[in-house]
């Protein structure tokens, strides 16, 4: 049994392209490629009426090797704020939550206990504030959550968080615990100039490999490139 993963995050922008067509096919075309253990999304839910998923759900059994974390939120969504997590048919979800977290406009994050290859990992999903003030606060909440986690598991967190610094605001909050993987600028798709996407591994994990995905599917899928990040989990 391996205790190597690989994962992905994707901002999908409720599968809607840069050509402002709403395309569920390319996303999933774009995980296909990927071909993660594992995927944080972010927007993946649409914004308005019953907030259904913006993949169909039969589409993701029938033609992926996926199954989507059950948040149990509500009826036909996969996602809380648009958060959701995506993992291996193979892989067992052992425990998992939407997490709350202080908001200016809705935002929210996700968790998953996940046990796959041999290993168990934590995962945390989560897209947060486009204001710098709010960031850092919500940043302090989701360690405040996986800190408060009856048992510790190997950690990585992914998501859209929305810092156009590399260094400062809540990168240098969530600096001092867990380390980035060296993805690189995945905003815009078509022509990338900031790392709003980012991967973060807590102590123990090792970043083997990273980077954005770049790709003519990934280009036109959504206005963020995936990225993806290649583990080494302890035994």
């Amino acid at each position: 049994m391996s205790n190597t993963i690989t994962v992905a995050s994707y901002n999908m922008r409720k599968a809607i392209g840069t050509d402002r067509r709403r395309r569920p096919e390319r996303i999933l075309e774009v995980l296909h490629e990927i071909d993660a253990d594992i995927v944080a999304l972010q927007e993946a839910d649409r914004r308005f009426g019953l907030k259904l998923s913006a993949l169909p759900l039969d589409l993701i059994a029938d033609i992926t090797d996926y199954q989507p974390v059950a948040f149990d939120v509500r009826p036909g969504g996969i996602g809380w704020h648009g958060n959701a997590i995506l993992v291996r048919k193979s892989a067992t979800v052992v425990d998992c939550r939407p997490l709350a977290l202080p908001v200016l406009e809705p935002r929210g994050a996700v968790l998953a206990d996940i046990a796959i290859g041999g290993a168990s990992v934590r995962i945390v999903g989560m897209h947060l504030d486009l204001s710098g003030l709010w960031r850092r606060r919500q940043a302090k909440a989701v360690m405040a959550h996986v800190t408060g986690c009856d048992r510790a598991l190997p950690t990585v967190m992914m998501g859209d968080l929305n810092e156009w610094s590399l260094h400062g605001g809540c990168l240098r909050d969530f600096g001092r615990d867990y380390r980035f993987a060296p993805t690189g600028r995945s905003y815009h798709a078509r022509r990338p100039m900031a790392c709003l996407d980012r991967i973060l591994v807590g102590p123990g994990v090792t970043v083997l490999d990273s980077g954005v995905h770049h790709s003519q599917s990934a280009s036109r899928a959504s206005d963020h490139l995936p990225i993806w990040a290649k583990l080494r989990l302890p035994g």
